[in-house]
């Protein structure tokens, strides 16, 4: 971060983690989405050159989406008394902008996807979560 623009750079350790802060002003540069109040009542629309590396690499921005606002868990459901169990994601947010990005970043990776609510997307089909396995994988 240091090397990028920022003023500061500090390493606050915790428990299980380690926690990155900067501080610089130049920071809203980089993210112009950046800005005062809630993110859902104001516009999150990227730059031309964010999109531009959302086109070139949306795998990393899926993974990025899916670490802060998603989960992978196993979907229990019973079909005539017979329980199945299958690999699933889901992806919460209120902003209709930031989920319209992530169902762009998705039909970007040929990633099959439903909207179950309003604010909640899922990708359930075994292909499609495979695809996001290997680009999300864990969080760390």
């Amino acid at each position: 971060m240091r090397h990028v623009l920022a003023a500061k750079v500090q390493r606050v350790h915790q428990t299980g983690c380690v926690s990155v802060q900067s501080y610089g002003t130049h920071w809203p540069c980089l993210f112009p989405q950046h800005g005062p109040g809630k993110k859902h009542e104001r516009p999150i629309v990227l730059a031309d050159w964010q999109l531009s590396l959302v086109e070139s690499h949306p795998g990393d921005f899926v993974r990025g989406l899916f670490h802060s606002d998603g989960c992978r868990f196993a979907n229990r459901v019973t079909v005539r008394g017979k329980e199945y169990v299958y690999p699933r994601y889901m992806f919460t947010n209120e902003s209709t902008d930031i989920m319209g990005l992530c169902q762009w970043s998705l039909d970007l990776l040929g990633v099959a996807w439903r909207m179950n609510r309003r604010n909640s997307l899922s990708v359930a089909r075994r292909d499609a979560v495979a695809t996001l396995d290997r680009h999300v994988g864990p969080k760390s």
